[in-house]
């Protein structure tokens, strides 16, 4: 092991590289050539047997790399070779990799840490010169897949796994590349309750711990506690809200009360601060905190009533959040892939498909019914129809109306094209009936086109994490911040084939050896932050929460788009990056939260770069005709009496 270290990392060490030539008093043997021969022999024979072990190790590799590629969320990793150290799986491979490649890695390393550690603290210090200080205590929600979860099994199967990460850890990939029938099924929840398989226990990970880091060396959260703590923060006054993102959002506070504790934990920030809490969500969080404001307000579920928001909480900072769901998600739980596994190169491929099969990866996606809580809202109205997209660009051959795609349609497994509202349907068809019951029984994907109908959504917990079938809260002071990237490279739609292998247990996968023109490897581009697409991220912010029924109290909204301007020589993309996880680091961003957090969110000016606001013209989603009258005047006049109540 010494050795490995001295040719990645240049560690100096006193132990010889090679054997020494013996002392002269050292006892020496003589054999005849014939002996000499017969050990050659065995010696080559012995290396022979090396090469293969080391060639399946290799092979290993091949398909961890796939793993890691194609399992999470997010396109890059910033993996630290001294964690891999850890793994005695990797020692005999690392021991035969040459050393100028061993070279070349250990300046990459080194390159990479410097990159990520480009501006360490200065966001805050920067305002920290300004005058800016901590004021609002903070709590933050993360994303899916960047918390942690560990294993709190008891049962002689879970032993080995106590208070060992499953999910967010090196610990992952060691019971995933040693005992992976073991891990799946740890980590897949029971397919008809949604809840803990039987002798099972795997909870969210608590504290900054959880998601400031998802393993050594690839940060989340981390540059943002760096500069929150920089003007004053701490323990005391933020707090991560963490969750197990596996769970429906029914079941996030059936098996853990999730949303009972994030409402006592707002309420003890205003007692022991005087000052109203700031929520920062990102990704999937930003649903997760939406479904809240819906279920605090209902009596009969969180019981705070139609003034909680508006006295608790001052500000929401949404980054990058996927109100609209993602697309990636479908064909994640459809066919187990994704723009991530469609352009993988051969080698990859093959060595993921031997590891994780496609139908393995779409059967653990939807025993994970959070990941489903994504799956696009809107259908048509948003994502468009047969012949026209919203967001479908002059000249363009394929329109985004079609979401899969087949270049040849002859059968009932490979229909005409599908929209987005018909891939729904398409998945549903195709899917177990434990499936079924999950996706009706804990979402919706709509749109409610009157104030009747959102009224009426509000007693209905499957429509709370649909925005376009819910309103915001009644809490006309409450600010809302959008900040998300723009400008990366996007996956908007499919091309689809039927599948050739009749062992599997899909009906289709993507085309991957279709790429012509804009389409790569079977995958259509579009706008947005590399995982979730501009209409997702930003038609909320920028027309649907304007609409008077989806916002009938006037709660502010502010937009900030970043464009995606990475550095080239930084893994993580740099200070400028736009990149659906990586913009957690992005300079600005750091100091857009902070002045919100130090009470100077007036400072900040809308910044539209993209062409989110026409493509948000063209959504066929309308102010209600008749709007100001009947039923609509009376939800003005509660929302006028809540805030006369409020004032008084």
């Amino acid at each position: 092991m010494s050795s490995l270290r001295r040719r990645i990392f240049g560690e100096s060490s006193t132990e010889p590289s090679r054997e020494v030539t013996p002392e002269k008093d050292e006892e020496v043997r003589l054999i005849s050539t014939e002996k000499l021969k017969h050990l050659t022999h065995k010696a080559t024979h012995a290396s022979q047997k090396g090469r293969k072990r080391r060639n399946g190790l290799i092979f290993g590799l091949g398909g961890l790399f796939g793993i890691v590629l194609a399992a999470f969320f997010a396109n890059q990793h910033d993996v630290d070779l001294r964690g891999m150290l850890d793994m005695n799986f990797y020692e005999g491979l690392l021991d035969v990799i040459p050393a100028g490649v061993l070279r070349e890695a250990k300046d990459i390393t080194q390159h990479e840490r410097d990159a990520v550690n480009y501006d360490s603290f200065s966001v805050g210090l920067h305002l920290q010169s300004q005058g800016v200080k901590a004021l609002h205590p903070v709590i933050m929600v993360p994303g899916v897949i960047s918390t942690g979860l560990e294993s709190w099994g008891t049962e002689p199967a879970s032993r080995q796994y106590f208070r060992k990460r499953l999910w967010g850890s090196w610990s992952m990939m060691r019971a995933l590349v040693l005992d992976k029938a073991s891990w799946k099924k740890h980590v897949m929840l029971d397919k008809v309750t949604g809840l803990d398989p039987p002798h099972i226990k795997l909870r969210a990970a608590q504290g900054f711990d959880a998601a400031d880091f998802f393993i050594t060396g690839y940060w989340i959260w981390n540059k943002i506690l760096e500069n929150l703590a920089t003007i004053g923060y701490d323990p005391s006054n933020s707090f991560t809200a963490a969750y197990d993102w596996r769970l429906s959002y029914m079941n996030l506070e059936v098996r853990d009360k999730y949303f009972t504790r994030l409402k006592s934990y707002i309420e003890l920030a205003l007692a022991t601060s005087g000052e109203k809490a700031v929520l920062i969500s990102h990704s999937m969080g930003s649903q997760v905190l939406f479904y809240f404001f819906q279920w605090v307000e209902n009596m009969e579920y969180g019981g705070g009533g139609p003034d909680w928001v508006n006295t608790h909480i001052d500000s929401w900072i949404n980054i990058s959040g996927c109100m609209l769901g993602a697309l990636k998600g479908l064909p994640a739980v459809l066919s187990g892939e994704m723009k991530d596994t469609a352009q993988l190169n051969a080698f990859a491929v093959y060595g993921l498909e031997k590891f994780l099969a496609r139908e393995e990866r779409a059967e653990i996606f939807r025993a994970m019914p959070g990941i489903s809580s994504m799956l696009p809202k809107g259908g048509n109205a948003v994502w468009g129809n047969k012949t026209w997209a919203p967001d479908d660009m002059p000249d363009q051959k394929v329109s985004f109306g079609t979401f899969i795609n087949f270049k040849e349609s002859n059968s009932t497994q490979s229909p005409a094209n599908l929209t987005v509202e018909e891939s729904m349907d398409y998945l549903l068809q195709n899917s177990d009936t434990w499936y079924q019951d999950m996706i009706h029984n804990s979402y919706s994907h709509g749109v409610a086109h009157t104030a009747a109908e959102v009224e009426d959504n509000a007693r209905d917990p499957r429509k709370w994490v649909n925005p376009l079938e819910t309103r915001l809260p009644l809490a006309p002071n409450l600010k809302i911040y959008c900040f998300y990237g723009m400008g990366k490279t996007t996956e908007r739609s499919y091309f689809y084939r039927e599948e050739q292998d009749p062992t599997s247990s899909l009906n289709v996968t993507i085309d991957t050896a279709l790429t012509r023109g804009e389409v790569d490897h079977g995958v259509i581009p579009g706008e947005g932050d590399g995982t979730v697409s501009l209409l997702s991220s930003g038609y909320m912010c920028a027309k649907g929460w304007r609409i008077k029924r989806f916002n009938p109290a006037g709660v502010k909204i502010k937009v900030y788009e970043m464009p995606h301007e990475p550095d080239r020589f930084s893994p993580r993309g740099g200070p400028n990056t736009g990149d659906h996880v990586d913009i957690l680091g992005r300079s600005s961003l750091n100091d857009l939260i902070l002045r919100v957090a130090g009470g100077k969110g007036d400072q900040i000016e809308e910044n539209f770069v993209s062409n989110i606001r026409e493509y948000a013209e063209k959504v066929k989603i309308y102010e209600e005709e008749g709007f100001g009258h009947g039923f609509v005047d009376k939800v003005e006049e509660k929302v006028t009496a809540g805030i006369d109540r409020l004032l008084s």
